[in-house]
């Protein structure tokens, strides 16, 4: 007799009022800028609500940056950086999640794809926990952390300052907010 065993898969969604993609970049080599992108979305699942065993497809709509200054936004998305008529997505695919460390927290591993090129990153991811609202809906908090160089993915323009340096750092880093929906 023929057994066959049966995986329950977990789908989540974002909840997107409780979610952000966040970046900073340092700016004049003395201060950071901030940054979101507001379009995202994913897929993701799970066996039961085991994260170690997430599968992430998650793509970001680039148009959607936001750093709080119209001129800036539009020089992002302009051919000097992310070249959003060309490019209008950067996704990221996970490929493994590591053996929790002393703190609890995780390596996310995965590919990275933005303006036409695809690299594998390093992740740490802090997981919050698994709750109910007061509706009754299942959700799971994560904290997203990492750092990118933008040089990685073509993203080389720049400007030299008469003091020395750079005007834009070539390091990004990553500070992402997730709260998923539990959606069977």
């Amino acid at each position: 007799m023929e057994t066959s065993l049966i995986t329950t898969r977990t789908n989540w969604l974002f909840d997107q009022a409780h979610s952000e993609i966040g970046f900073k970049v340092r700016h004049l080599m003395i201060s950071n800028v901030r940054g979101t992108f507001k379009k995202f979305d994913a897929n993701i699942t799970t066996t039961l609500n085991d994260f170690t065993t997430a599968a992430i497809d998650l793509w970001i709509d680039v148009s959607s940056i936001d750093t709080g200054e119209k001129e800036r936004d539009e020089h992002l998305l302009s051919g000097d950086f992310l070249n959003n008529e060309i490019f209008s997505q950067i996704r990221f695919q996970s490929t493994s999640i590591g053996t929790p460390d002393k703190d609890g927290n995780r390596e996310l591993l995965g590919d990275l794809s933005m303006a036409g090129i695809t690299q594998k990153v390093s992740l740490n991811v802090e997981f919050g926990g698994v709750a109910k609202d007061p509706w009754g809906n299942e959700k799971a908090g994560f904290t997203v952390t990492g750092k990118i160089n933008r040089k990685d993915w073509g993203l080389t323009w720049n400007a030299p300052l008469q003091t020395g340096g750079i005007l834009v750092s070539e390091d990004v880093y990553i500070s992402s907010e997730i709260q998923l929906i539990n959606a069977g």
